[in-house]
């Protein structure tokens, strides 16, 4: 990953030096068990761990010669054994063994740090959903103003999105995640399936079902699907911020920090570039979904024309997730919101009542129709004189009734008596999600 998008917590995880060691820590397991049922001598696993060191740029060199990574990575550990000791290693099983459980324990650890990042996420929008449930602000329906509804509403309908990418991240966490140590074709010729259970159980993880060579790649897709999903989220509310942050909406604003500047040659410009930023890197994350459904076809048992695409993407997925994910913390966290202008559209809009208005007629007038109530409601509130305030906009609607000889009294509605009709539910609805 470039250092501008660098997640410094994911970095490490995808090096190739952690790659061999990741190699090592499957090699080493399978020996412990391999020594529990003396099938090898016991002490190879120790006498291994205690002598060999991991040296990428040697790996490096023999992978000239040799071609092959994990040949060359074997060549690099048995080179510093003697040989009664280094014919044990390797035992019994084929490179994807290695390379495929050495990746889940990568994707592992990659998804813990995922989990926390995407938790001090949730911590923010719901702390900021919270701080603005019984704010009024003005809906909006095809873009144009609807009903008032609260604003920690909009934010906890993004924070509900979120939390349900959490729970099916920790379900992939749990259940997902399998290794594979049964040999060339997944066939168990030299290992059984009971050495391989007994090595995930230290590992933490699962044991692939039926691996052919290979841990079946719909489990990538799988994986990738849910975080594809999860950059949908993000750029749904990072665009959400961007309409609001518009000059001529002006209900939100990016924090903007000390010496910040926002263009090069127009001073007064604020940009939202925090959610700019996040709307980009959502689709790459997105992008990298087509590969990971692309990949899960593979020829017969194995082929290795997901390897490339995975070298690539699965490092920069996770990186540039977690670093959406704690940018966008940071976002939420110093968002300026105004209460004042969003509020002052509520108080001084008056379309906003149309539909309660239209709901008060037609349960109190039983002799007109619902058209011909709606046509008096539309009709005030395409009426330029009459949308001028909210007073006018009643009187239009109560003069249109008194022509039709409709004895009836509209109610008046304060500010307060506002919140009743249109927050009434908001209650119920944060207890439902939180």
């Amino acid at each position: 990953m470039i250092p501008r998008y660098e997640a410094k917590s994911i970095t490490p995880i995808w090096s190739d030096e952690n790659k061999y060691q990741t190699f090592l820590k499957i090699e080493l397991e399978l020996l412990s068990c391999l020594e529990e049922r003396k099938m090898i001598p016991k002490g190879i696993s120790e006498k291994i761990s205690s002598t060999v060191k991991i040296n990428p740029t040697r790996i490096d060199e023999i992978e000239l010669v040799t071609r092959h990574d994990v040949i060359a990575f074997c060549t690099s550990i048995t080179e510093q054994l003697p040989a009664d000791i280094g014919k044990y290693f390797h035992y019994g099983v084929t490179s994807s063994d290695v390379i495929d459980s050495a990746l889940t324990l990568q994707i592992k650890a990659s998804l813990e740090v995922t989990l926390k990042s995407l938790d001090l996420f949730l911590e923010a929008l719901k702390s900021r959903a919270l701080e603005t449930k019984m704010l009024m602000t003005l809906g909006r329906s095809h873009g144009m103003y609807a009903e008032p509804m609260s604003f920690g509403q909009k934010l906890l309908g993004h924070y509900a999105e979120f939390k349900r990418r959490r729970m099916e991240l920790e379900t992939y966490y749990q259940e997902e995640l399998t290794i594979q140590l049964s040999g060339a074709v997944g066939n168990y010729t030299i290992l059984t399936p009971d050495i391989e259970e007994s090595v995930a159980r230290k590992l933490g993880v699962k044991v692939e079902d039926v691996s052919t060579q290979i841990i079946p790649r719909d489990r990538l897709a799988k994986l990738i699907s849910i975080t594809s999903l999860l950059a949908n989220a993000i750029e749904r509310l990072a665009v959400e911020i961007r309409h609001l942050h518009h000059s001529d909406v002006k209900e939100v604003a990016e924090g903007f920090r000390a010496g910040q500047k926002g263009s090069s040659t127009m001073p007064h410009k604020k940009n939202p570039i925090s959610s700019e930023n996040l709307t980009g890197l959502s689709r790459y994350l997105r992008s990298h979904l087509t590969m990971a459904l692309e990949n899960a076809i593979l020829w017969h048992e194995r082929d290795i024309s997901h390897s490339s695409a995975e070298r690539l993407y699965l490092p920069d997925h996770f990186g540039i997730l977690v670093y959406a994910l704690d940018r966008f913390t940071t976002t939420l966290n110093l968002l300026e919101i105004d209460t004042a202008v969003i509020e002052g559209k509520v108080l001084n809009h008056t379309h906003y009542l149309s539909s309660y208005y239209l709901h008060f007629l037609i349960s109190n007038c039983e002799a007109v129709t619902r058209e011909e109530l709606y046509t008096i409601i539309q009709a005030a509130s395409f009426d330029q004189t009459a949308k001028s305030s909210p007073e006018g906009f009643r009187n239009f609607i109560q003069n249109s009734l008194k022509n039709k000889k409709i004895d009836l009294h509209l109610p008046e509605v304060t500010p307060a008596g506002l919140k009743e009709i249109y927050l009434k539910s908001v209650e119920t609805i944060f207890k439902r999600v939180l």
